[in-house]
């Protein structure tokens, strides 16, 4: 879709991880930074926007001949609310944005079709979020028209207190699809992803759904 960009968080620390930045570790042969923007990039035809911050230069080297852009944001240890209002401001004004974790190899751009699908069926002027039973998912989609609320308070710039604050302005779609709500922050699901992903036909037992925590 021409009319959609996207924004990727991939500033944070990996703390969870270890010494091992899980943007960086394989997924199917490559980083998992990269498996990811694969995605997005399959899904949108707008660009691409990589918000970084830890360990910047091994992203950007993880992404070279990529067509993705990368933003670095200086305040990334301030946590991800400014990783979000950095990605805002450098992401292209014209379009609806889909902000996104750079850690969800298991989202596919089958997954975000449908999300942009059901975006558009429902109300296209209000935030799309994915949910599964009570549980949100990412990304979400803003329309190009919330983008200045979510940057117009400083001390709090982004989205999560934007969309519980104004639920009016929120949709929530039942997509069930696991990659929406399964991120890899720990190297447990780490090792069980790259495991299930190694031979999915051995682990045919083991249902994608099972790898979401």
């Amino acid at each position: 879709m021409g009319d959609v960009c996207a924004i990727l968080l991939a500033a944070g620390l990996s703390r969870r991880m270890g010494a091992r930045n899980k943007l960086l570790l394989p997924i199917g042969g490559m980083p998992m930074i990269r498996h990811v923007v694969n995605a997005y990039r399959a899904a949108i035809d707008g660009p691409v926007v990589v918000v970084t911050g830890h360990e910047a230069d091994e992203i950007k080297t993880a992404l070279d001949g990529s067509d993705a852009q990368l933003v670095f944001n200086p305040d990334f240890a301030h946590g991800q609310p400014t990783s979000v209002a950095c990605g805002l401001h450098h992401a292209t004004h014209s379009h609806d944005i889909l902000i996104g974790l750079g850690d969800q190899p298991l989202l596919t751009s089958d997954d975000l079709r449908a999300l942009l699908a059901a975006h558009m069926q429902a109300d296209p002027t209000r935030i799309s979020i994915p949910m599964l039973d009570t549980q949100r998912g990412n990304p979400i989609l803003v329309p190009a028209a919330l983008r200045a609320r979510l940057l117009a308070d400083p001390r709090s710039p982004g989205c999560k207190k934007f969309t519980r604050e104004n639920p009016d302005q929120v949709q929530f779609h039942a997509l069930p699809a696991p990659g929406f709500y399964a991120d890899i922050d720990t190297p447990a699901a780490y090792d069980a992803l790259a495991s299930w992903i190694k031979d999915p036909h051995e682990n045919a037992q083991t249902d994608r759904r099972a790898l979401v925590p």
